[in-house]
């Protein structure tokens, strides 16, 4: 199989439309049903829900928990969760999994865990979209949001949007060398 990569020169938000239409192509090609995508606001979400309307596609929006940036508040703006809520798209909100209370404890009393060091690794080696992707899916199918029976597109970004999509066989997290990357759809150059 010969399929071409998408690279952007840089990391972030500037690549949003992009990985979307990317995601778009390469789902219909391969008969994806399912995208993941990590949105903290919504807003990455609701355009690729925007997007892909005109599918059969599942969309499963990625965020993270509650009191990430502030104690009690969730990052997610009323006003893209309105959108995903009409559009039918599922928000799964969730502490992040390759950091959590891991991250809290090397804080607090010193060193690194394990966790935290497959996190180092995949951000330094690949990209922090590239981590963001692999961790969503883990993410959305230890929700419950992913049938598990075939691949998924993860999407995942650099501070704000989207830069990295990727194929992935899902896992849940207490099976994480389950998880499979088969192919690399777009990804930055630069890390």
């Amino acid at each position: 199989m010969n399929k071409s990569i998408t690279y952007f020169e840089k990391p972030g938000e500037i690549n949003t439309l992009a990985v979307i239409e990317a995601v778009k192509t390469r789902a219909l090609e391969l008969d994806i049903s399912e995208v993941v995508i990590a949105s903290t606001s919504g807003k990455a979400g609701a355009a690729m829900a925007e997007a892909l309307q005109d599918t059969n596609i599942k969309i499963i929006v990625v965020t993270h928990q509650y009191g990430t940036t502030e104690e009690g508040k969730w990052d997610m703006e009323s006003q893209y969760v309105s959108r995903l809520n009409d559009m039918g798209v599922e928000i799964v909100s969730q502490s992040h999994l390759f950091s959590g209370v891991e991250k809290s404890l090397s804080k607090d009393t010193g060193g690194i865990s394990r966790i935290e060091i497959v996190a180092d690794t995949l951000r330094k080696l690949f990209g922090k979209g590239f981590k963001v992707a692999v961790e969503v899916v883990l993410m959305a199918a230890d929700s419950g949001a992913l049938s598990m029976e075939s691949d998924v597109i993860a999407v995942g970004g650099t501070a704000n949007g989207a830069d990295v999509a990727c194929v992935i066989k899902p896992a849940h997290s207490n099976n994480f060398y389950g998880l499979q990357i088969r192919e690399v759809i777009c990804m930055p150059r630069e890390k």
